[in-house]
């Protein structure tokens, strides 16, 4: 059963987060990190589902510095604002990035493992914080303009070819950068759309986000040991 609590950053924010699973028998922790639709009905599922596979979760509200309880529709009018309150809260999201990751550290080693916008904070957590056992991207936008960056614990990336908010060209830079700078990064492309893990979006397609989050779980065993 998943569970609001409250979360401190550094800098002294409070934000709400959605927890999962028993942080005492946990085999580790995982970190959630959302879209810009907010902390809606799919990201809060995502907790439960790690909990199930036998991790502490822990899904922060990442847009609680601008407003508090925003869940969006995936239409024009969510994207619009969400992308808003991205673009209000986008420089500190790290410190809350940092507080969940404390918060996961309760059962042991921690992975970040986000979505669209989270999929780019968790690689930039992956390459500016310390003490992560792994970061699982999926659909991160940033990743090809951050290509060639290393980073502290190992990376799993997911990418769909039919994605246009990022074009396949920006996906084989991102590799080949990768190759060279950072072995420690493995992406996988599927013939999918951006969102395809996402069962309330157009774009969802089940084959693809099946092979994803078996391919995270398998992730999240190595690399939690």
């Amino acid at each position: 059963m998943s569970q609001m609590r409250k979360l401190t950053a550094e800098d002294g924010h409070t934000l709400d987060a959605v927890v999962a699973g028993d942080s005492k028998t946990a085999r580790g922790g995982v970190v959630v990190l959302q879209e810009i639709f907010g902390l809606n009905d799919h990201i809060r599922d995502l907790p439960r589902r790690f909990a199930e596979a036998g991790y502490y979760a822990v899904a922060p509200a990442l847009f609680d510095r601008a407003e508090r309880g925003v869940e969006l529709h995936y239409d024009a009018d969510g994207r619009d604002r969400g992308l808003a309150l991205k673009a209000a809260v986008d420089n500190d999201a790290i410190f809350d990035v940092s507080a969940a990751i404390t918060a996961a550290a309760a059962a042991g080693p921690v992975v970040v493992v986000g979505f669209c916008w989270g999929g780019s904070l968790a690689w930039r957590a992956a390459t500016s914080l310390a003490g992560l056992a792994g970061a699982a991207s999926y659909y991160g936008g940033e990743l090809p303009s951050k290509a060639g960056l290393v980073s502290h614990c190992p990376v799993l990336a997911h990418f769909g070819t039919r994605d246009k908010t990022i074009p396949i060209d920006g996906v084989n830079t991102f590799i080949n950068a990768q190759a060279d700078a950072d072995p420690a990064v493995v992406t996988h492309v599927y013939e999918a759309d951006h969102g395809f893990n996402c069962d309330a979006r157009g774009q969802y397609d089940e084959e693809a986000a099946a092979l994803a989050w078996a391919r995270t779980l398998a992730f999240l065993d190595e690399v939690c040991g």
